[in-house]
């Protein structure tokens, strides 16, 4: 690392009040001066909105002007909380509470239960599927998979817009929302979810907000030590909070004005959470006096995608459309975007994953790619690819960092070593901080070079690797550090879950994408029915599914790439267009716009934009025309990208062969060790189950199955048969 770059990354702590101010723009100066009253930042995409709020926070502290005890930052997700103290702490800022919502409620309930209530708070429940099933059952209601996941958004989104079972049924005819079952059946059991955690004692997530602000406005004793304790309230993201976070807010602030709120309504995309932008973009009714800063400067993407999501905002109706920022970026100009037709989604993911390689290849890190699509089902088939591809690869939602065991087990010899201080003859010889980690990891299997392959075992050098590149950066921003400094370092970011970065190429649905960016994107599935998706019916769910495009296009610094395919799979109807969001900012879109797509051989999109040529090959075969997959149990259409897979629902019975399932996982192990790669790279577990089966006889029959494509095939495809006949597979005939 080059000094320059490190006083990039790890700038000294500002010797004064007035240095840290040095390097902001005008705009962001302006928000780190207006420390009275209350402020409100509309801040764009890119703009630096955090580099502003913690500079403001900074500045008032190194000012004197605030106490940093005084202090309560909130923001929306631990990473960023995290990220926030971090930067505090670079700019000398030590004692600013930066949280969570949640996080800051449940420390106060924590504390003031016994005297608010009594006896320890009801313990905390991490999941409430469990509870909302046991409800279910105590009603005699019977709910699939899919419906628990729906009836407790539903339990979710009543809570935190503050609706109690009586009332669900008229709230949700009020608000105009499409329930996932009769209202009233959802009221019931919301009631008797209700009744069960009662019973049981215990709270769920939401209920730490809601009795936080039941104990606040009950005790009027406590809710005055609460605002003795903060005065001034900064809050992120404010165009995400729900009715219930903004009266816990208000009930924190009492009739003081002291109040930042940072927030952009073109990236409201958790309405169906509760959240609204209504209290940003009202704020300067409810406070008159505000000074009001906009910051639009965009120091993240470069021309070309900023003029793309200009466009994409440009078209956009409503309340939230009326108060868009116009992003001006501050980087030299980039390659343009480039849009790609393909025939089908397993033809749109292995280009995406041709076109990843060769990024890696050229030089930029997996880390600096992310491939984004509308839903978490999308997933499958990109894992796949990537795999086949041999390109590493991290799921966004899957296994938490601090709850992997390679993690856990080196977190434990860290905090051995560090008690041990100079004792340890394994650190005789490291000189520094990063030299003893690095001394320490190597004894959970850490080498300098990472191992051939991409299965388990390069997983989890990767996780070491993170911890290894995480003890340098902690060393080179605070000199002098030790061992058992980065082991309280770590305990921190457990606690919140803040992260290092894994080296792979990311894979997150849009909604898991907020907040993030990368140098090269892939947005996928860009099409009709995915984008805008297919439940969205009336405008402002239009709109919201606008806005999402548009925070997965500015996630982007420098490449971006947007594709859809004509069809869901190979030789299915080709009956698919682009989405109605890239009408007139595509490639002769004006000319096709209404148009389910051309499918011709050789079509290329042209334009002011760059273009790839549409993946259509030169003498596609085509089969018949398909119908919606239907289960072939109970009939019902399957739209679940697993039971697609099996041909049946998740829930219907089984007519497996468990004896031939069982000698096709023995043999797909056998398969990874000798590759290297993950078991799942070979085929799914759901693949497993749809071979077992179908029995297929040839490979006519073996290729009609979802998850097995021509590449696998003819690498798998005669042993798959000889097992499925009840032979052997030939030696060597997994080879390609």
């Amino acid at each position: 690392m080059t000094a320059a770059t490190h006083s990039t990354l790890f700038p000294r702590v500002p010797d004064s009040a007035d240095a840290v101010l040095e390097g902001l723009d005008p705009e962001q100066r302006a928000v780190a001066t207006a420390l009275h009253g209350p402020v409100c930042v509309l801040a764009g995409a890119g703009t630096g909105k955090t580099r502003a709020i913690t500079h403001r926070i900074a500045y008032g502290v190194r000012a004197g002007i605030l106490q940093p005890s005084s202090v309560l930052a909130v923001t929306f997700t631990n990473r960023a909380a995290g990220e926030m103290r971090g930067r505090l702490r670079q700019l000398g800022a030590v004692g600013v509470q930066a949280r969570t919502f949640h996080s800051a409620a449940l420390r106060q309930l924590q504390y003031f239960w016994p005297k608010a209530v009594g006896g320890p708070l009801p313990r905390l429940v991490d999941r409430k599927i469990q509870l909302v099933a046991d409800a279910a059952a105590a009603c005699r209601i019977r709910l699939d998979r899919g419906e628990l996941r729906d009836v407790t958004a539903e339990i979710e989104w009543s809570k935190v817009t503050q609706t109690v079972p009586a009332d669900y049924t008229a709230a949700t005819a009020k608000a105009g929302r499409e329930t996932p079952r009769d209202p009233a059946e959802i009221a019931q059991l919301y009631a008797a979810y209700e009744d069960l955690k009662r019973e049981r004692s215990v709270i769920d997530f939401e209920d730490v907000l809601l009795l936080t602000v039941a104990v606040l406005q009950d005790r009027h004793d406590i809710a005055e030590q609460v605002r003795a304790q903060y005065q001034h309230f900064v809050v992120d993201e404010y165009q995400d909070v729900s009715p219930l976070q903004q009266r816990l807010l208000e009930l924190w602030l009492g009739d003081r004005e002291n109040l930042c709120v940072v927030g952009d309504a073109s990236q409201t995309i958790y309405s169906f959470t509760g959240a609204t932008p209504d209290h940003l973009l009202d704020f300067r009714v409810r406070h008159p006096g505000a000074t009001v800063v906009k910051l639009v400067r965009d120091y993240r993407s470069t021309p070309q995608v900023v003029r793309l999501a200009n466009g994409l905002l440009a078209q956009a109706k409503g309340r939230a459309a009326d108060h868009r920022l116009e992003l001006v970026s501050q980087r030299p100009a980039g390659p343009e975007p480039v849009f790609t037709e393909y025939t089908d989604e397993p033809a749109e993911a292995e280009g995406a994953a041709r076109r990843i390689r060769e990024l890696i290849g050229s030089g930029v890190p997996a880390s600096e790619i992310a491939v984004l699509f509308r839903t978490n089902s999308q997933s499958e088939t990109y894992e796949q690819a990537l795999a086949d591809a041999g390109v590493p690869y991290q799921l966004r939602g899957a296994e938490r960092f601090f709850d992997r065991p390679e993690v856990r087990n080196a977190i434990t010899a860290l905090r051995a070593a560090a008690r041990f201080g100079g004792n340890d003859a394994l650190l005789d010889d490291a000189p520094d901080l990063p030299s003893q980690v690095r001394a320490v990891l190597s004894g959970k299997g850490w080498t300098p070079q990472p191992p051939a392959g991409s299965g388990a075992v390069r997983e989890s050098w990767e996780s070491l690797a993170a911890l290894a590149h995480l003890a340098q950066d902690f060393a080179a921003a605070n000199a002098g550090a030790t061992l058992a400094d980065l082991v309280v370092e770590l305990d921190e970011r457990a606690g919140a879950q803040h992260a290092p970065t894994v080296q792979g190429v990311t894979l997150a649905s849009l909604h898991a994408a907020k907040g993030l960016e990368w140098d090269v994107v892939f947005l996928v599935g860009v099409a009709e029915g995915m984008m805008p998706i297919t439940y969205a019916k009336t405008d402002e769910q239009i709109e919201e599914e606008r806005r999402l495009l548009y925070v997965g296009v500015t996630r982007a610094r420098e490449h971006l790439h947007l594709s859809w395919a004509l069809a869901r799979s190979p030789g299915g109807r080709a009956n698919r267009r682009p989405s109605r969001f890239l009408t007139g900012l595509r490639p002769g879109s004006q000319a096709v716009a209404g148009r389910a797509g051309a499918a011709g051989a050789g079509a290329v999109e042209r334009g002011s934009w760059t273009a790839a040529a549409t993946a259509v090959p030169e003498q596609a075969p085509r089969r018949r025309q398909r119908t919606p997959a239907r289960c072939r149990v109970c009939g019902r259409t399957l739209t679940d990208g697993g039971e697609m897979k099996l041909m049946r629902c998740e829930d219907c019975p089984s007519d497996m062969d468990e004896g031939l399932y069982e000698r096709l996982r023995e043999w797909r192990g056998e398969q990874a060790r000798r590759s290297g790669q993950p078991a799942f790279c070979v085929f799914t577990d759901k693949t497993l189950i749809a071979i077992a089966e179908a029995v297929p006889d040839d490979e006519h029959e073996l290729a009609r199955i979802p998850g097995v494509g021509m590449r696998k095939l003819r690498r798998y495809g005669a042993d798959v048969l000889a097992l499925c006949a009840g032979r052997d597979p030939a030696e060597g005939q997994d080879q390609d």
